[in-house]
């Protein structure tokens, strides 16, 4: 409910329950206060501006729309934390494919997140640590708000489905079906903006022409790989559809698909984990809800470490496929294909080249998976009973 200017509080006395406010933030201009009976106010200077109610308000949604908000939120809130660690683990992944690039300016190897971390800040300043985070926050947004709309649907669709077809009634296989549906949707989905992030996000410096090495080069002897150079996400995408096509959008979406494991681990063990934890949010003490969020954090962690120690390898080869350019000379016409991409990395960096900041990635993806779980466990439940849908 939302009313305009009903009255000036000044000539008008508010009544003792709106006088008794449980939370006031007042600016120059502004004030927003919050009353005990739920009905929260914006004040400016003497005229109340709007008057609304949450639990009125989040009312008009279905339950399936407050996922979706949920979902929203916490990717958004992921996106923004995680933007620095992405960079740097993206950084990571890419250098060994990054070596052949023309305008090796920064001559060097990154070694070890600190280490990482401090050179990107010390020669590219904060905006280096923040390459990208337009599309990965627009990345993050749609791709946990599709995920986590299709995985709740899917968690009520799948039990009966394979009861009825397949007299199965295994938790754990309805969790690992739905966590492929939601996952191959969201990945088909937002594919194009994870490109467009990736191929920013291993730029360094402030090129104009040319992107600059992010690894040193040891060999002058190999064939150097022109790259062009993007000012910013809507030029990435302009200029990567006028040189490369439509399809260049789609790189790295195979192996993505193939990635569709990992979340088929990560989530079913998450939930186990929440059982065996008890991680119940409609606690009604203080002491009770801090444990809760605790052992939230634990379930989401260690589910992700799980998930990531077995998978990874498809992380790397999503990486190098999509930065790699499809611009090239004919000979190298199946450089982008997925089996030339697995030789490629074992011939020149063995085994363990599939693990290459194996170690950055789960400094950036147990933080990630634990602020993006956490957060929309905590704006699910609390939207739902806001509305009176819980």
């Amino acid at each position: 409910m939302v009313n305009k200017n009903p009255r000036d509080p000044l000539e008008s006395p508010l009544s003792p329950l709106e006088r008794d406010f449980s939370d006031r933030v007042q600016g120059e201009d502004l004030e927003f206060r919050a009353s005990d009976d739920g009905i929260y106010r914006i004040i400016h200077k003497k005229s109340q501006l709007y008057a609304f109610e949450p639990s009125k308000l989040l009312s008009k949604f279905t339950a399936t729309q407050l996922v979706t908000i949920s979902g929203a939120a916490s990717g958004f809130l992921a996106g923004v934390v995680v933007c620095p660690l992405d960079v740097v683990k993206t950084r990571f992944q890419a250098q060994g494919a990054m070596a052949q690039s023309t305008g090796s300016l920064v001559n060097k190897e990154y070694r070890g997140f600190l280490g990482a971390f401090k050179t990107i800040l010390r020669e590219e300043g904060i905006r280096g640590l923040y390459r990208g985070l337009v599309p990965i926050t627009i990345g993050y947004l749609p791709t946990w708000t599709i995920y986590f709309t299709i995985y709740e649907r899917a968690k009520l669709f799948y039990p009966d489905f394979l009861k009825s077809h397949f007299n199965l009634e295994i938790h754990a296989l309805n969790h690992f079906c739905s966590a492929l549906t939601a996952g191959m949707t969201s990945s088909i989905a937002v594919n194009p903006i994870w490109v467009v992030k990736t191929r920013l996000m291993i730029q360094t410096g402030s090129g104009t022409t040319i992107d600059k090495s992010i690894a040193k080069d040891k060999s002058a002897s190999k064939p150097k790989i022109e790259r062009t150079y993007y000012k910013g996400t809507l030029d990435a995408i302009r200029t990567m559809y006028k040189e490369e096509g439509i399809r260049v959008f789609y790189s790295g979406l195979i192996p993505s698909l193939f990635g569709l494991l990992h979340v088929g681990i990560h989530f079913p063990v998450y939930e186990k984990l929440k059982l065996w934890l008890e991680c119940d949010l409609n606690s009604t003490t203080s002491d009770q809800q801090q444990s809760t969020l605790g052992r939230l954090i634990i379930a989401s962690s260690v589910s992700k470490m799980i998930a990531s120690t077995i998978t990874y390898p498809h992380e790397i080869l999503r990486t190098r496929m999509q930065i790699q350019s499809s611009n090239g000379k004919k000979s190298d016409k199946h450089k982008g294909k997925l089996i030339s991409s697995i030789v490629k990395i074992y011939q020149k960096e063995g085994f363990k080249g599939f693990y290459a900041g194996y170690g950055i990635n789960l400094v950036r993806t147990v933080p990630a998976s634990a602020v993006t779980l956490v957060s929309f466990e905590y704006f699910k439940t609390y939207l739902l009973e806001v509305s009176g849908k819980q």
